[in-house]
């Protein structure tokens, strides 16, 4: 036999013979415990709207992925999040990607964006120009005691259906998440 082929040969002898030496049968039992448990029940703190897996997230307001990064909403959306870390003690940062379209405000000339967690509302902010921005709020720590929390958004106003597309349409959404403080 070639020199080249003894480690190959050596494996598969081990390999074979490894049953003969392991004739007791072992059975193994696995069991959650209460730390693991929760992690697998675990939603991202970021949400990233071109990932087809984070769907779910999306309660309601959102419209298909589009270019594989980015998702119209409708005039309300809400979005589940995962709370992080130390949040529910120090509170976090909402932090919320998002474009105005010109056409947007070609057809609203403006859009104001207001978000609410647990019936709470966070400050406003209006856009009158297109281009990206980041809605950023803090977040007190006594909305935060969960493992995960709704964050309601509502524009006052939005693009209604026109032409072929029967969509109500609002801002663009490329991410939403909540960063501890």
């Amino acid at each position: 036999m070639p020199k080249a082929q003894w480690p190959v040969a050596a494996v598969a002898a081990t390999l074979a013979l490894a049953p003969v030496g392991c004739n007791r049968e072992h059975k193994v039992t696995v069991r959650e415990t209460v730390e693991e448990a929760p992690a697998k029940a675990l939603i991202p703190a970021v949400v990233n709207m071109g990932d087809p897996k984070q769907e779910k997230q999306l309660v309601n307001g959102f419209y298909g992925i589009e270019a594989n990064a980015w998702r119209w909403t409708a005039k309300d959306f809400t979005v589940s999040l995962r709370t992080p870390a130390g949040s529910a003690t120090q509170g976090a940062i909402l932090d919320f990607a998002l474009s105005i379209p010109q056409v947007t405000i070609d057809r609203l000339r403006s859009v104001t964006l207001s978000a609410s967690i647990d019936g709470t509302p966070l400050a406003p902010e209006t856009y009158a120009h297109d281009g990206q921005y980041e809605y950023k709020r803090e977040v007190p720590s006594n909305l935060l005691t969960g493992n995960a929390v709704r964050v309601e958004f509502h524009l006052d106003k939005s693009m209604p259906p026109s032409g072929g597309d029967a969509r109500e349409l609002g801002i663009v959404a490329r991410s939403v998440g909540l960063e501890t403080k």
